[in-house]
């Protein structure tokens, strides 16, 4: 008698979830590439995941290189929250250069998709500073 209801409800609060996991991503990109930060407070790694953002992207202040990371394969638990990666992030070829891990990133945004040349970097607005 209520397991129509029951089905309904749980689709309903799966749908509502999923939304607030991507607006919440959605406002976190938004504060991140119209101030440059700051990245706390950031979604939850398993709220990027649920919204569709697979990738974060990252900037390397030593060489100036965006790179992305793929979320999916981190080994955090899924509540650990996007700004907590930071510090875990080295840039490999400042790495070899120095000698020693190079540890000096930027978080830039969640991402969709990969950087490639289809789709750039994401710029900072207005435009480089």
């Amino acid at each position: 008698m209520f397991g129509a209801t029951v089905r309904q409800l749980a689709e309903r609060a799966k749908e509502a979830r999923l939304e607030a996991d991507a607006v919440a991503c959605q406002a976190w990109n938004a504060r991140m590439l119209a101030f440059q930060g700051s990245a706390q407070p950031s979604p939850a790694l398993g709220d990027a995941l649920n919204a569709g953002y697979r990738y974060l992207e990252v900037k390397c202040l030593g060489c100036e290189t965006h790179q992305t990371v793929a979320l999916d394969i981190v080994r955090r638990p899924k509540w650990t929250p996007i700004h907590e990666l930071e510090r875990y992030m080295r840039c490999k070829d400042c790495s070899r250069q120095q000698g020693r891990p190079f540890k000096r990133s930027h978080l830039v945004a969640l991402r969709t998709n990969k950087i490639s040349a289809i789709h750039p970097p994401s710029t900072w607005w207005p435009g480089e500073r």
